[in-house]
């Protein structure tokens, strides 16, 4: 008789603003985060590919620059800040703000291990806090930005969020980038919606489709918007 793996659960913790209670589970070696009333997990161990293409994509122009600086909105499982610091050089720093004090707790434990500890490396900074509020000086800081706070572009584990995607806090957003920066969105889908407003905040937009896990699973989208 085949032996039943269980599910541990290794914690929760609660969105600030109503925005619900997320749990963090371990079956096996594989981890999950999850958000109470919603079907399926958020997101896996197991498949991260998305992410990870979110940071190759949105730092491809960085490779070989030296004092390159990079935003990460949101922790998540670690996939995407690590991913960003293989992409750019040993001078530059990554950014990384995430809302949720206990996602970043979860990250330096054994969690951590799944990215290979990018909470560890020097180069890495964390922002305890909504990352909108790092877009408030409205100057050229950053070469890239990197979002994925949410499931795209629709606001979903997070009412605040759907803020963070108007066509004033993209024109805030372009004012954060340096010449030549890239604003990189993850979204679960593809919204044609969404690439007219980035348009619209003067940006050169383009979009690709990677898979959710090595080249299978769902189809996500990450949107490309180029400062001219």
């Amino acid at each position: 008789m085949k032996k039943t793996i269980p599910t541990v659960l290794l914690g929760k913790a609660i969105i600030p603003n109503d925005g619900g209670e997320l749990t963090l589970t371990q079956r096996d070696g594989d981890f999950a985060i999850s958000l109470t009333g919603v079907h399926g997990e958020l997101m896996s161990s197991r498949m991260y590919s998305s992410e990870v293409a979110l940071s190759e994509l949105g730092c491809a122009h960085l490779e070989g620059v030296e004092n390159a600086k990079v935003l990460v909105g949101g922790l998540g499982m670690g996939f995407t800040l690590g991913a960003a610091l293989q992409a750019v050089s040993i001078s530059s720093e990554v950014v990384v703000a995430e809302l949720v004090p206990e996602v970043v707790e979860w990250n330096k434990g054994p969690l951590g291990e799944c990215a290979g500890r990018p909470l560890d490396d020097t180069r890495t900074r964390v922002y305890l806090g909504d990352v909108a509020e790092l877009f408030l000086t409205q100057q050229a800081t950053y070469d890239a930005i990197l979002l994925d706070v949410d499931n795209g572009p629709e606001a979903f584990t997070h009412d605040d969020n759907s803020a963070l995607y108007s066509i004033d806090s993209l024109h805030t957003i372009r004012a954060m980038l340096r010449p030549k920066g890239v604003l990189a969105v993850w979204s679960a889908w593809h919204d044609p919606s969404f690439t007219k407003k980035l348009k619209k905040a003067r940006f050169d937009v383009s979009y690709k489709t990677v898979r959710a896990h090595k080249g299978k699973g769902s189809k996500h989208t990450i949107y490309l918007a180029k400062v001219n």
